[in-house]
């Protein structure tokens, strides 16, 4: 008993340090933790007290917190000493028997219950937002959004850190690659409840604004700590929040306030750069409106946007344009794996009108010489996924062309990571990966430490089950190496991993970087 009423003060106490919690509401906020645990409160001598929230309490605490604030700076000393309360706090609720089962999917929702005893409600988190973007900045306002959606644990920091993250030189420029490790394992238990359970429509999906305070379920996370910040786009309200899976910096998601599907179009491109207007320290992107180079969830229009400049965005254009009718925007081709349009000038609303005039001239573009069809049997193959962004006084407009046809061959997508390649990387080539961001999949972070082990050892990667996929691959490149040994295997893999993260883009771009692959995408610019 008394091991919990420590970890509730514990949490208080974060919540005072973090600024959840302001000074005025610590009585309040232990009294409602102590009501979801079914306890009295504690005693000492006879006598209810309450001491010791800002401070560690023994030499012990104190001592564990100088380390961790040596070790982490605050920040990170705030999540990790978060992680362990929550553990605790979970251990024992499932002792107390306040949760059904021991499993992930059974502590997030319960510890998210719990974090929401310390948290404002959303209208004074967008109250703070707002005042600090007046009287401040854009950029003070999202500081502090970002900074309240880790302490909030909406987004879980403690397990953010243990994605793996790298870059690798490519000749287009430094590509970022990472293993997204921070999404937990759903216990084939809680599988199986959900289906038991049977489906809910509401909230109709995970970017619905009626996901904020949502309790959650087996099936759909738990959403108490969620705060959602409005804004006007095209004339219309949108969310705008932190993705919890944060695969980058401040990476942000921004979402029609209705569940309407994602449609590319001349409103889009508006309200891209009506977002760049109000934050115009970020840049904000559309995955594409069609499945396969859609990459997303396409049941719902939204937007993907943060703090943080890609590989694509740092990409040269290689050779100029000028449109008629649209000498004032200046236009280019860009220098990267896929095939990207460039515009960019000050006047957005001129942007906008190029950028309509390309998506229809791309929408019924057909060439049978570079295997680009418009439709088949009706159903339309082009699409654009669209970046905006600010760069001084002038804003720029990235149009990355799609085609999601299909073939015997290629069933996933002609222009679609091919087979080759799938050992690494076979799911949908959305938003974040064409702007220079390989998003893979957990399963290589224990694969590759496999296949380092392997290859050290010199055993036969055909022989193992779980290697047989990288073989090709591997025995490829070590020809390439001089000397493989312990000093050096790690920086050979991940370099390696990053080529073929290269090749993905070059597989997914409509136009290949080849001189029948440019004499083809000049045939569609001079139709502009």
């Amino acid at each position: 008993m008394e091991e919990i009423q420590s970890d509730i003060k514990r949490l208080v106490a974060y919540g005072l340090r973090t600024g959840l919690v302001p000074k005025e509401d610590e009585i309040y906020t232990f009294n409602r933790l102590l009501e979801l645990f079914g306890l009295e409160g504690p005693a000492e001598n006879g006598k209810h007290v309450m001491t010791g929230f800002g401070q560690p309490t023994t030499e012990s605490e104190r001592r564990v917190a100088e380390s961790r604030q040596a070790t982490f700076g605050s920040g990170q000393a705030d999540a990790e000493e978060l992680e362990e309360i929550l553990n605790n706090i979970c251990d024992y609720a499932f002792e107390r028997g306040l949760i059904p089962d021991n499993s992930v999917v059974y502590r997030d929702l319960f510890d998210t219950k719990v974090m929401n005893l310390l948290l404002p409600r959303p209208s004074q988190v967008i109250s703070e937002f707002y005042r600090l973007y007046e009287t401040v900045s854009p950029e003070a306002a999202t500081d502090y959004y970002y900074k309240f959606s880790g302490d909030s644990d909406y987004i879980r920091r403690y397990r953010i850190k243990k994605d793996r993250k790298w870059i690798v030189p490519t000749k287009y420029g430094d590509l970022d690659i990472t293993i997204n490790l921070s999404k937990p394992e759903k216990d084939p238990r809680a599988i199986a409840a959900a289906k038991r359970a049977g489906q809910s429509g509401y909230p109709q999906c995970q970017l619905c604004w009626e996901n904020e305070g949502y309790a959650g379920r087996i099936d759909h996370p738990a959403r108490q700590n969620h705060r959602i910040i409005p804004v006007t786009v095209g004339g219309d309200r949108w969310g705008f929040q932190y993705s919890p899976y944060v695969y980058y910096n401040e990476h942000c998601i921004v979402f029609n306030s209705r569940h309407v599907p994602m449609k590319i179009d001349r409103s889009t491109f508006c309200r891209l750069f009506d977002f760049v207007k109000l934050f115009p320290h970020y840049f904000v992107g559309s995955n594409a409106d069609l499945p396969i180079v859609g990459g997303s969830i396409l049941s719902h229009d939204h937007f993907q946007g943060g703090h943080y400049e890609f590989a694509m965005a740092k990409a040269p254009v290689e050779r100029s344009l000028v449109i008629k009718d649209f000498e004032d925007v200046a236009a280019g081709v860009v220098r990267w794996p896929m095939s990207v349009i460039r515009l960019s000038g000050r006047d957005t609303d001129r942007i906008v009108e190029l950028a309509v005039r390309i998506l229809d001239r791309w929408r019924d573009h057909t060439d049978e010489a570079a295997f680009i069809y418009a439709r088949t049997e009706g159903e339309p193959h082009n699409t654009i996924t669209p970046i905006a962004r600010k760069r001084g006084t002038e804003f720029e407009l990235d149009l990355v062309l799609r085609n999601n046809i299909t073939t015997q061959e290629h069933p996933l997508g002609v222009f679609h990571p091919h087979a080759g390649l799938h050992h690494i990387k076979k799911e949908n080539i959305g938003l974040i990966e064409v702007m220079g961001l390989a998003v893979l999949p957990a399963r290589l972070k224990d694969e590759l430490a496999r296949l380092k082990e392997a290859i050290l050892a010199g055993e036969n990667l055909r022989a193992d089950e779980e290697l047989e996929k990288h073989a090709d691959w591997a025995e490829k490149f070590l020809k390439a190496y001089e000397k493989v040994d312990a000093s050096n295997i790690d920086e050979i893999i991940e370099k390696e991993v990053g080529l073929v993260f290269m090749e993905v883009l070059e597989d997914a771009g409509v136009y290949k970087r080849t001189p029948e692959g440019q004499a083809a995408f000049d045939r569609f610019l001079r139709m502009l």
